[in-house]
């Protein structure tokens, strides 16, 4: 990335309002002559929270960080793990967009964990759908993907359920299928996501349909892919399946995407007991100058 030195920031507001009439919470971690802004997008069942420790990284490499709650998570409101529209989770994103543009110019950087990866790749293969792009597409400078859900790993009974009940409850709470167990090696980490009440373990089949059909875009378009990309990913990942990730970046135009495979990692690779190793990777990508 370009070095571009930008003045002390203004706070954002840390509320925004959807088109459907729902609250969206934000946070931000401003820095100082920062040279762009990341904003991180969380994953299933979680919230942003969670995620201070990373913008503290990203703060000293000298980028502001911006995060929010997505519909349906956190603080944010929204039935938990539900959507209004299949492209909820992307209109959402291009509102949050147009905020963080509007309080801080200059570069703007995607960083999306997990489902939040996903949201964030499939919003940047908006671009590659041709003209005109989608409503909600809208340009950014450079995505960082952390574990993203580029394959699910649904078996055919379950893809099956989804054909099912997806068009007759969209929007039907189920269990995820996932256990806290599988994110993380430190105790610690998987303890406090188990004991906190803004984690949920819900999903919809509507928004299981945006993981499959989102995933499957996004690999489908790897080898047109031009933004310059940063994949790292848990080589011991049982929320998703790190084929997913292989998959997408063997397919990628070398030199767009850059790609680290973590074999030993759980699915939440900034939570490991490793994950020095993770934030230097990033780190420089993110400064090469230094």
């Amino acid at each position: 990335m370009n070095a571009v030195s930008m003045p002390t920031l203004r706070r954002m507001n840390p509320t925004l309002t959807t088109a459907d009439g729902l609250t969206l919470q934000l946070r931000e971690w401003p820095c100082a002559e920062a040279r762009g802004t990341v904003l991180m997008v969380h994953g299933l069942g979680e919230h942003i929270g969670r995620y201070a420790h990373v913008a503290a990284q990203l703060n000293r490499s000298d980028y502001s960080v911006v995060g929010y709650d997505q519909r349906g998570h956190g603080a944010s409101e929204g039935a938990r793990g539900a959507l209004a529209q299949p492209d909820s989770l992307l209109t959402d994103l291009a509102l949050v967009i147009d905020a963080v543009r509007a309080a801080h110019p200059g570069p703007l950087l995607l960083l999306g964990h997990s489902m939040g990866g996903l949201v964030a790749a499939r919003f940047v293969a908006g671009g590659l759908e041709g003209s005109p792009a989608p409503a909600w597409f809208r340009p950014v400078d450079a995505l960082l993907l952390s574990s993203p859900a580029l394959d699910a790993g649904m078996s055919a009974a379950q893809k099956l359920l989804l054909s099912v009940l997806g068009p007759l409850a969209p929007n039907l709470a189920l269990g995820n299928g996932l256990k806290p167990a599988w994110i993380s090696r430190d105790p610690a980490v998987v303890k406090a996501y188990g004991t906190s009440p803004l984690v949920h373990d819900r999903i919809t089949p509507r928004l299981a349909r945006f993981f499959v059909d989102g995933a499957t875009f996004v690999r489908a378009n790897a080898a047109r892919w031009t933004l310059p990309t940063l994949l790292l990913y848990a080589g011991s990942d049982r929320c998703v399946v790190p084929a997913g990730s292989a998959a997408f970046a063997a397919a990628a135009p070398t030199g767009v995407v850059t790609s680290q495979v973590f074999p030993t990692l759980f699915h939440e690779i900034f939570n490991e007991p490793e994950q020095a190793e993770v934030f230097a990777a990033v780190a420089a990508w993110l400064r090469p100058d230094r």
